[in-house]
């Protein structure tokens, strides 16, 4: 990337690669997103709770947006 660069060399040197760093932290913790958020494939599998989970009530309370209040003189 920075090639013939003393000073990027020297930050290096004292400091590590942090932009290589980095870039592999990013990797990792993308290929972990993957697979957490891969849907499940398992043959026979329906999606929804499973028989050890109650089903869900719904997604819990929601806001609904409302439109603003005439503003008292």
């Amino acid at each position: 990337m920075f090639q013939d660069s003393p000073i990027y060399d020297r930050l290096v040197a004292e400091c590590g690669d942090v932009p290589a760093q980095v870039r592999r932290e990013a990797e990792r913790v993308n290929r972990e997103l993957e697979v957490v958020l891969r849907p499940l494939h398992v043959p026979g599998h329906l999606p929804g709770p499973g028989p050890e989970r109650p089903p869900n009530p719904g997604n819990g309370w929601q806001r609904t947006a409302m439109l603003p209040a005439p503003r008292p003189h």
